[in-house]
């Protein structure tokens, strides 16, 4: 039931955005399918997390079907196996299918046999460097070279593919934390605010458009008056003159827009709605700053009582008081809402990168490549999107991490501390319950495959970590951008100089 829904959604997302006139079959299909993969794989670590808190009660015992090692190890190996699986459909999404889609619907007439091949040979490698790099230094740093050698062969025969696939994921993630710092960062202060602010009013519009069109009109008139005696004009007022009737053309296909848009009743359900999206604004702003205050605590406490960059900045614990990981553990004895409340966590750092996306458009550098527009997409940029959206997927698990630390290692997780009694009283001990924690015994607690497949290199925690201080100062950046840009047009983003009065026409009718 959930696949369906979450299928359901990608198909009407794509298809409102997807252009009618440049609509592919091969291109529809592989956007709504790597879309439904990050939907799936952001939603992992809501369970990876609900498993490992569903094997004890809540006094801190194991249950019954868990009190095995083999069990509990059977559990986690399946939870991790689906980690490199859904992560393995996302390395060969973005390597080899969506890459081959992409070229297939640019060079239809020509043989894309030896892009695929370039692609394949690419993932491959990708795949199969992490197998020559040792993973650990050697134990005796005074060693000769030749023992060097012998360490590296030895590390060479131990490697396995999960720790090459494991490294290929976690390098791409770096990929994906720059999408995040650039989208995500953005998209949580566009949104709300969007929300917030509305869009302008159809009539005042409307009449802008017309007295435009009028004095644009009448700079054109004056420029024929030039050559009304048969003389030509001259290379600047021809050149003027086009310009002046290319804004025109924009001009009218605007009108057009704005008076379909006041006869439309999505702007009548709209206006009747703009209290509740108010108030949803300002609920996502809430949101979104509690997210960067907390970031902010979780990152000034990495760097306060962490060891450092040679650790990777890791911390077994909170030693600052982090609100969202104390709201996670506030909510635990209310079955399920700590699980609902990092579901949600989950799905809103989904949602907003796909806004910051629908509003920035795909950029490479200062160059803009896409933009994003309902109806009027092209299939390339939607797989663009999907793409971008899958990197995203990677990262969120290390975002979530950093904002609910212990939260994200145990869940809910509780155990039985033995405390000895006043020796007055006697020489015994009484059972306490606690919250897992750094503290508590391996035996006792179990760590999240999340957790630990995020920590595997020391150097990517490292890498994540001043991440996190880039996406604080970015979304800062957004806020500000934001907060002084003015309403959007009703009409946002369906007339542009660029469209063809043929795809006009077409979005008209």
């Amino acid at each position: 039931m959930g696949l369906m829904v979450i299928v359901a959604f990608c198909w009407v997302y794509i298809r409102k955005y997807q252009s009618r006139q440049e609509s592919e079959v091969i291109s529809t299909i592989t956007a709504i399918c790597a879309l439904a993969i990050a939907l799936i794989t952001s939603a992992l670590l809501p369970v990876d997390i609900f498993l490992v808190s569903f094997m004890k009660y809540p006094n801190g015992t194991y249950k019954e079907w868990a009190a095995g090692n083999e069990t509990r190890q059977q559990i986690e190996d399946t939870v991790l196996y689906g980690y490199y699986t859904l992560y393995s459909i996302i390395l060969f999404c973005v390597f080899l299918w969506i890459p081959f889609v992409y070229f297939y619907y640019e060079e239809k007439d020509e043989d894309n046999s030896n892009k695929c091949l370039v692609n394949l040979t690419l993932l491959l490698v990708y795949l199969v460097h992490p197998t020559f790099v040792p993973l650990e230094s050697p134990p005796n740093q005074n060693s000769t070279q030749w023992e060097k050698v012998q360490y590296l062969f030895e590390e060479l025969g131990s490697s396995h593919g999960l720790a090459a696939l494991s490294f290929s994921i976690s390098s791409l993630t770096l990929i994906g934390m720059l999408a995040v710092i650039t989208y995500t960062a953005y998209g949580m202060s566009v949104l709300p605010l969007n929300l917030i602010k509305g869009t302008r009013s159809i009539l005042y519009e409307r009449l802008e458009n017309t007295e435009d069109r009028e004095e644009v009109e009448h700079q054109i008139d004056k420029l024929k008056a030039k050559c009304a005696d048969g003389r030509p004009l001259s290379m600047r007022d021809r050149r003027n003159l086009q310009d002046l009737e290319a804004k025109l053309q924009v001009l009218h296909r605007r009108s057009r827009h704005l008076e379909i848009a006041e006869r439309t009743c999505c702007n009548k359900v709209g206006s009747a709605l703009r209290p509740m999206k108010i108030l949803l604004g300002v609920f996502f702003i809430l949101v979104a700053l509690l997210f960067f205050v907390t970031l902010f605590i979780s990152n000034l406490d990495k760097a306060l009582h962490s060891a450092g960059i040679s650790t990777g900045f890791i911390i077994f614990g909170t030693n600052l008081t982090n609100p969202l990981n104390e709201l996670l553990l506030a909510l635990q004895p209310v079955f399920p809402l700590d699980y609902v409340l990092i579901t949600i966590i989950t799905m809103y750092f989904v949602f907003t990168s796909m806004a910051g996306i629908r509003n920035m458009g795909i950029w490479f550098f200062w160059i803009r490549l896409y933009k994003i527009r309902p109806q009027r997409t092209q299939p390339q940029a939607l797989l663009f999107l999907c793409m971008i959206l899958l990197l995203i997927v990677l990262h969120t698990s290390y975002m979530i991490y950093s904002l609910a630390p212990q939260y994200v290692m145990y869940g809910s997780q509780k155990y039985l501390l033995q405390v000895r009694s006043d020796p007055s009283q006697g020489n015994h001990s009484t059972a306490v319950t606690k919250i897992c924690d750094a503290d508590a015994p391996e035996d006792q607690c179990t760590v999240t495959r999340s957790y630990l497949f995020l920590h595997r290199f020391w150097f990517f925690s490292t890498i994540y970590y001043f991440g996190n201080w880039a996406f604080l100062v970015v979304f800062l950046i957004g806020l500000v951008v934001s907060c002084c840009k003015g309403k959007k047009s009703v009409i946002e983003g369906e007339v542009d100089a660029d469209d063809s009065d043929v795809s006009d026409d077409e979005y008209v009718h």
